[in-house]
């Protein structure tokens, strides 16, 4: 299990007062669909640096995105009907412009969805109630308490209770018993605040490790070049960090590592469905659907503030067996069983 006693209290306090939260704004969805129903049609915006916009949709091929909106429906807010929704997309190229933030901020949405960019967000409003997505919002400064985020933010958070560095490394080990040198690949912020945990948790089972370091702005020749390093240093597998620009260029970096012949463990599946060898990773359609419950209860006149941010509690193991063929590595029953994903 993970985790002490005291964290284990502290969470499912969270939990309880989330709980409590959703059953009264479950109470107060009829007076809510009322007040829709006599013509005011709420407006969420959703702001994603990581998405392209064709994703952002009911019909999307991103499972996660197509619970979100599931759940949506399923509380009442169907798009067209109850809500209005403005998106904005990675492939704008202005995402992150103050020309960009500002229009939203000034055009007084009902609600702020964000994934990732929630620091820009919180220092843009301090009244529009905002939903994000973050990896860690005590770390990134949006909140200074899970429990009690206080202001205009709520949201979901990737990172897990505590580190599960040490998981994700047996994990890898399990599936090529020849590690021997271990590449953690991230932005500098990423590798400033996890590589001493993570050269910890290796050193605890024998292995070295290493960092290495993607530069940014990022680009293919950038994650070329750091993943050839760290081979030449003698890294024969690499774990990849909970990090906001690995995972938009998730594609590229899977690319990259399957071509250098390493064996690598993601942090998302979509790694994965990319070609990447396995991953154990945050269950992204159980905290999409609890940012449709964080909505829905705000919608319903929850203040944001007062909602605790939910922490990642679930965790998936996908593999791909094409890759794990072409790297030739036999995938141990163990590991069969455990998958909840097994990509052909």
């Amino acid at each position: 299990m993970l985790g002490s006693s005291s964290h284990k209290v502290a969470l499912e306090e969270n939990m309880r007062r989330r709980e409590i939260i959703f059953m009264v704004g479950a109470a107060l969805l009829p007076l809510t669909s009322r007040a829709q129903s006599r013509g005011t049609m709420r407006r969420i915006v959703m702001y994603s640096a990581t998405e392209p916009l064709d994703s952002m949709h009911e019909n999307s091929y991103n499972r996660y995105i197509r619970a979100l909106f599931a759940e949506m429906r399923r509380l009442g807010l169907v798009e067209g009907k109850t809500i209005k929704i403005e998106r904005y997309g990675r492939e704008t190229g202005e995402v992150t412009s103050k020309a960009t933030i500002a229009a939203i901020v000034d055009s007084k949405p009902d609600i702020i969805f964000c994934v990732g960019a929630g620091a820009v967000f919180t220092r843009a409003t301090n009244t529009i109630p905002i939903v994000a997505l973050a990896i860690d919002p005590v770390r990134e400064g949006l909140v200074k308490s899970l429990a009690h985020p206080g202001g205009n933010i709520t949201g979901v958070s990737f990172s897990p209770e505590v580190p599960i560095h040490a998981k994700r490394i047996a994990l890898l080990r399990e599936m090529f018993p020849a590690l021997h040198k271990l590449a953690f690949l991230g932005t500098r912020p990423v590798l400033d605040d996890q590589f001493s945990a993570v050269r910890e948790a290796a050193d605890a089972q024998r292995i070295q490790s290493t960092s290495c370091l993607i530069d940014e702005p990022t680009s293919e020749a950038i994650y070329q070049s750091a993943i050839a390093k760290a081979k030449d240093e003698g890294a024969n597998g690499v774990m990849v960090a909970l990090d906001g620009p690995p995972f938009v260029d998730h594609v590229v970096v899977a690319k990259q590592i399957a071509a250098a012949g390493l064996p690598a463990i993601y942090p998302f599946a979509e790694f994965v469905a990319a070609g990447g060898l396995m991953s154990y990773a945050t269950d992204l359609v159980e905290l999409n659907r609890r940012m449709a419950s964080d909505m829905q209860v705000i919608l319903s006149g929850t203040n944001p503030g007062d909602i605790p941010f939910y922490q990642a509690t679930r965790f998936e193991l996908f593999i791909n067996l094409k890759t794990a063929k072409a790297l030739s590595l036999a995938v141990p029953a163990t590991l069969t069983a455990a998958a909840d994903e097994l990509i052909e």
